[in-house]
């Protein structure tokens, strides 16, 4: 079974990759193209990279770790899609070391910003590595999801810490290093030069829902991806939502 199509994995992916395989579909049309050239910065295991290769595009992961592209190299045999699929160690702050400028149809950002010094230095790098009207998806945590969880959970302290910390971050023993709303992510992306073509909401409900609900009641998966997939373009439950998720179309 794909990636995208078990269950666990549907929840965290399923709406960005429907966005995504909607992009490219785009893109082959536009460029004429049978086979695009993705690039995947911060790809690790080939979580989009191998499910995109199986589409037929050429596909390269940039990734600061080793074992994480050692895992992609034997996910993507196991996928058939080896020819399809090149990893390379690097970051999207260094991402002109490994790989060309305006060489890529397409670049993923996915769950990277939030770990680099510069954010808008990192989206800038992602926007170069495109050709002429090529897309940008991008992918990170946000503010909202993370002060409404807390919050559930009864931390209210930490729950006021993270809407007022500059970074989003909750307290010392946060794992998240930074959190954008919406705005924030649309502006990175419109000051690096491209228009806004989507803005989604992803896991707005998923990491509130009790996972035994999910895995026991009959139908309860199918209905909670359909609820997911309704509410992502729904601008009232962005400030909500656990990732954000943003694709920028490069002007020509």
């Amino acid at each position: 079974m794909s990636d995208q199509l078990r269950p666990r994995a549907s929840l965290r992916t399923a709406v960005v990759w429907e966005v995504l395989k909607d992009a490219l579909d785009r893109q082959v049309k536009a460029t004429g193209k049978d086979a695009l050239d993705v690039l995947d910065t911060g790809g690790g295991t080939g979580n989009f990279a191998v499910p995109a290769a199986r589409l037929g595009h050429r596909v390269t992961v940039v990734d600061p770790s080793p074992n994480a592209l050692f895992a992609l190299e034997r996910r993507a045999a196991e996928a058939g899609v080896a020819d399809r699929v090149r990893g390379v160690q690097g970051d999207i702050l260094g991402l002109f070391d490994v790989v060309e400028r305006d060489g890529f149809d397409a670049v993923l950002c996915h769950g990277v910003l939030e770990y680099v010094d510069e954010p808008a230095e990192g989206v800038r790098n992602a926007v170069e590595a495109l050709r002429p009207s090529g897309a940008l998806s991008l992918l990170a945590a946000g503010l909202g999801g993370a002060v409404l969880a807390r919050a559930l959970a009864g931390h209210f302290t930490e729950a006021r810490q993270a809407l007022t910390d500059p970074a989003g971050r909750w307290g010392e023993g946060d794992p998240v290093p930074r959190r954008f709303t919406a705005e924030q992510l649309s502006d990175l992306v419109s000051t690096a030069g491209l228009e806004i073509a989507a803005v989604h909401g992803v896991r707005v409900f998923a990491d509130l829902v009790p996972g035994a609900l999910v895995d026991t009641e009959p139908g309860a998966m199918e209905a909670l991806l359909k609820l997911e997939a309704a509410v992502a373009e729904q601008p009232a439950f962005h400030s909500v939502a656990t990732q954000l998720h943003v694709l920028g179309e490069k002007r020509r």
